[in-house]
């Protein structure tokens, strides 16, 4: 398993409670899936409009279970913007 660090942004922040935590995950469905435990209730519901980030590369329609995650990487949590 790797160990990194997730960052929520704008109503994915104020969802979670926090700018970011650790995580601990082979993949990103697992990194995603602890999130969901450790914040259950609109969290769940905001990640389902997200894009994602890993290590500085858009996820796009990949599988989440099929996008590895590396020792000390970063996934960031990207909801919807307004304005642009």
């Amino acid at each position: 398993m790797a160990a990194g660090t997730i960052r929520y942004w704008a109503a994915a922040k104020a969802a979670a409670g926090v700018a970011e935590e650790p995580y601990t995950a082979d993949d990103l469905a697992q990194a995603l899936a602890g999130a969901r435990e450790r914040h259950p209730g609109e969290l769940v519901r905001v990640l389902q409009r997200c894009s994602f980030l890993v290590d500085g590369r858009s996820v796009g329609k990949r599988g989440h279970e099929t996008v590895r995650l590396a020792e000390g990487g970063t996934v960031e949590v990207l909801p919807p913007f307004a304005g642009g």
